[in-house]
């Protein structure tokens, strides 16, 4: 009864694999550094044990080639379910070409790792990943907390007209030795009643908590609360190709700092960010005037109107 009281309370891992041996000795890992691996050898069998399961596992750990239904397949109709999107997910695979590897990023897994496999580098990345997730899923948790609390308010926005001053947009891009730098702010740098600079650097290194130095592909958008300033934040992590950076991608982080941000808000500024990533990776260029315009609108609308 204690045992299996223990492994409930254990982080689950859905090991995918279709090579016996391969599944067992992954198995043993897993069970011997405190997981409870639950074995599937092909997408089917795996999709079939996410519907069975009570809860999402914590981690899902893939190979690609399968019978009935690879790694791929699996991948996408597991992501096609709303309840499974935030599984983190690692490919691990003996497809090991440059091009492989790109796609199954492409794809969104969290991580590609190929066989043959450090032991230890797949638990760091495991670890890792389930960690971040947990936080993420705070941060969700406080998200929906925020959509619940933004419809109670009916039609109010969270900008008055008085406020609608009291904002900043700004630009933060990672530079190689002396780590994240103010690219640009509207209004001036000077009128912020704080350091600019040092809110900018505190909220870079907050995506770095979250997930990881290098670690993300795609866009990442977060809502959170910055107390030392009394303002909520809105902040949008992208990256450009760049020669002159280690891995060959240069981040940048867009930001709006207001009095209040709801989550409805939110996802109508992550829409302009991405518009003013977009330019900004074609052109480097970043109309700073009209894109505050833009969110100023946004955040003194009613919340009924950001809904429709």
């Amino acid at each position: 009864m204690k045992n299996e009281k223990e492994k409930e309370l254990k982080p689950i891992i859905l090991l995918v694999e279709d090579n016996t041996k391969i599944l067992y000795n992954l198995k043993l890992l897993l069970e011997f550094n405190d997981y409870n691996p639950i074995p599937a050898t092909n997408g089917v069998e795996a999709l079939a044990i996410l519907n069975k399961l009570d809860s999402p596992p914590d981690m899902i750990l893939c190979d690609i080639m399968m019978p009935e239904m690879d790694g791929y397949e699996f991948y996408q109709k597991m992501n096609d379910n709303p309840q499974w999107q935030f599984i983190p997910f690692i490919f691990l695979t003996a497809k090991a070409s440059p091009e492989d590897v790109r796609f199954g990023k492409k794809l969104g897994a969290d991580d590609y790792i190929t066989k043959p496999f450090n032991e230890e580098d797949l638990l760091s990345s495991i670890t890792g990943k389930i960690s971040r997730n947990k936080k993420s899923k705070i941060l969700r948790k406080q998200i929906e907390k925020n959509l619940l609390t933004s419809l109670k308010l009916g039609q109010r926005s969270s900008v008055t007209q008085n406020e609608k001053d009291n904002f900043f947009i700004l630009l933060m891009i990672w530079d190689e030795i002396y780590g994240p730098r103010l690219k640009g702010v509207y209004p001036s740098e000077s009128k912020t009643p704080f350091d600019i600079k040092q809110i900018g650097t505190q909220l870079f290194q907050t995506k770095v908590s979250l997930y990881g130095h290098l670690d993300y592909y795609e866009a990442q958008g977060v809502l959170l609360r910055i107390s030392n300033i009394n303002k909520d934040g809105y902040i949008f992590f992208e990256t450009m190709d760049d020669s002159k950076v280690r891995g060959g991608k240069r981040q940048f982080m867009l930001a709006v700092l207001a009095p209040k941000i709801n989550y409805l808000e939110s996802l109508r500024i992550d829409e302009v960010f991405k518009e003013i990533a977009e330019r900004i990776i074609e052109n480097n260029e970043w109309d700073k005037e009209k894109s505050w315009i833009e969110i100023s609108q946004i955040l003194s609308s009613p919340i009924m109107d950001l809904a429709s």
